[in-house]
């Protein structure tokens, strides 16, 4: 077991013991929040065919050069019909948005700019050219629209379709134990006894996990016994990865890191972080477990920059199009920020763009138990090992998406 790793050692020890990535096939109606499993191949040209962009009439730009040109109407292209006639000089197709462009066409005029005089148009306004859908113009054949690892929005789901693609391969959902520990925590709406909390963590986890493409499986709390918590571990070991919270730090009651050392296969415990320097991983009967703090600020801040970037490469996400809580962003510091002697800083800062500069400052108290903290913030700060931040300074942060 290693003791007081870094962030980056955290993430290396934990990917000893990956996600199992599994893949499985569904409806493209299932498709939206999914991840893809393998790159997505067009099966189609997009267009199919040249086609006009507008209603209008397909015409040639030499004969519009002069408004008020007079054209015969040769026929008519409607979208999902068939081809329509050519067009030679002196004549145009009337044709609708998605329709075929007639040969001979090589440019739109727009309904709105003429004027119908028996079976012959008159021309009052510009022939445009870019008013043609080229064939392939936006996909060919074979071309590779969507990486493997792309989260399925409802954009990519239309391309997917727009591909061809009735189904699609995606990475089967891991299922994810979320356990928070302690004799004082009670569900929310319940009443309170005195030295009683209102439990949140497990809420909080549970809709991260499920953000990271993952299935949540959150189980009611556990007491603060040996004897249930081992209970409680072994009935969740048939999920893919266990998330305790609570009881990770040096004191009697702290359970999980004690069962862990005792009965458990520890990896590593403590980080070199603040908020959240007490967490741990290893596996319980076979299956990955992070034992994250109690407290709830450290218990998120370490789901953001350790559990989110494990999930993410044990699973293959795209490191642009895949699931994720945060990007990295430079910031400019409105105000001081303290660091941490020895550890990366995660100080909670609202982040905001103004005159083309993101700029951040700190709004609410930093203590770990303010979880107001998180709502009142929309991110973190990346301060290195005994760095200050000083108003003016340049920084790194997350930015939460």
């Amino acid at each position: 077991m290693e003791t007081g790793v870094s962030l980056d050692e955290a993430i290396r020890i934990s990917l000893t013991k990956p996600l199992s990535r599994r893949t499985e096939r569904v409806s493209i109606e299932e498709a939206r929040g999914r991840v893809t499993a393998v790159p997505l191949i067009s099966k189609v040209d997009d267009p199919g065919f040249d086609n006009s962009a507008m209603d209008g009439f397909a015409v040639r730009v030499s004969d519009c050069e002069e408004e008020g040109a007079r054209l015969e109407i040769v026929g008519t292209s409607q979208a999902g019909g068939a081809s329509p006639p050519g067009i030679g000089a002196g004549q145009a197709c009337r044709i609708m948005t998605g329709a075929i462009l007639p040969n001979g066409a090589d440019a739109i005029v727009m309904v709105e700019d003429t004027e119908i005089d028996g079976d012959h148009v008159v021309i009052n306004g510009p022939a445009r050219t870019g008013f043609i859908r080229r064939k392939a113009e936006n996909l060919s054949i074979g071309q590779e629209a969507l990486p493997s690892g792309s989260l399925l929005s409802s954009a990519s789901v239309a391309l997917a379709g727009t591909m061809g693609h009735g189904e699609i391969e995606v990475i089967t959902r891991p299922r994810i134990a979320i356990l928070s520990t302690g004799d004082e925590l009670v569900q929310p709406g319940k009443d309170l006894s005195h030295g009683q909390i209102y439990e949140s963590n497990s809420h909080a986890l549970a809709s991260l996990v499920e953000s990271m493409g993952c299935e949540a499986v959150r189980h009611e709390s556990a007491n603060d016994s040996l004897g249930e918590l081992r209970e409680t571990l072994d009935s969740l070991s048939y999920c893919d990865a266990i998330l305790t919270s609570g009881g990770v730090s040096m004191g009697e009651w702290d359970l999980v890191r004690k069962i862990m050392e005792e009965e458990g296969n520890l990896s590593f415990w403590r980080m070199k972080l603040r908020p959240g320097g007490p967490p741990l991983f290893g596996t319980w009967n076979g299956t990955p477990l992070f034992g994250l703090p109690g407290n709830p600020v450290s218990s998120l801040v370490v789901f953001h920059v350790l559990v989110a970037s494990w999930i993410s490469r044990s699973l293959g996400y795209h490191h642009e199009m895949g699931p994720s809580l945060s990007e990295r962003v430079s910031v400019r510091l409105e105000s001081d920020v303290s660091g941490a002697p020895g550890k990366l800083c995660l100080r909670r800062i609202r982040i905001r763009s103004e005159k083309g500069e993101l700029l951040a400052t700190t709004h609410t108290h930093q203590g770990s138990g303010n979880i107001h903290s998180m709502v009142a913030h929309n991110g973190l700060t990346l301060l290195p090992p005994d760095t200050d931040g000083k108003a003016g300074d340049v920084i790194d942060a997350l930015w939460y998406r």
